[in-house]
């Protein structure tokens, strides 16, 4: 990864962590950054490396901020697994065919708003099916689910500029 990446990440990561630990609004909205964190993984990192990073960052968050050890690094797996796939579907194949990073400058706002909701989706889904196991009702978990992926995908849209770059900078 990039240098100015990297310190961007582990910043975005302890963001999360403040989030996690300070802003719980209502049961109904978990708010996370952290699949706008391995969406924007530079294209140059394998699916096996973007994995690692991401049950690495799952992990840290789970210890330093929600107390429930292993249900982020659960759910964020899946989403690096379906990194390229999604990139794919969105933005094509130039992004890997010329090694270039996504940017929302050169994919625009649509493609990079769409990429993130399904990416939020998954994240939630398997995060809120993993904590309400059985111990909520399912219009609840409807319910947390529509207005946590409306509410994630707004907080990550605030922040998406600062982390994409264009390498011919």
């Amino acid at each position: 990864m990039r240098n100015n990446y990297t310190l961007t990440y582990i910043l975005f990561v302890v963001a999360q962590m403040i989030l996690c630990n300070f802003f719980h609004f209502t049961p109904y909205v978990t708010l996370t950054l952290l699949p706008m964190l391995v969406f924007f993984i530079p294209v140059s990192v394998g699916t096996t490396a973007a994995m690692l990073i991401a049950f690495a960052t799952g992990l840290a968050v789970d210890f330093f901020a929600e107390g429930l050890l292993g249900i982020n690094a659960l759910s964020l797996v899946p989403v690096a697994f379906l990194r390229r796939p999604l990139i794919e579907m969105t933005c094509g194949q130039e992004p890997f065919e010329q090694n270039e990073n996504i940017s929302l400058k050169k994919y625009g706002f649509g493609r990079i708003s769409m990429a993130l909701i399904l990416e939020i989706a998954v994240f939630l889904t398997i995060y809120i099916l993993a904590e309400c196991a059985g111990t909520r009702p399912l219009w609840f978990i409807g319910a947390r689910l529509g207005l946590s992926v409306l509410a994630s995908y707004l907080v990550s849209i605030l922040f998406v500029n600062l982390l994409t770059y264009d390498d011919r900078r």
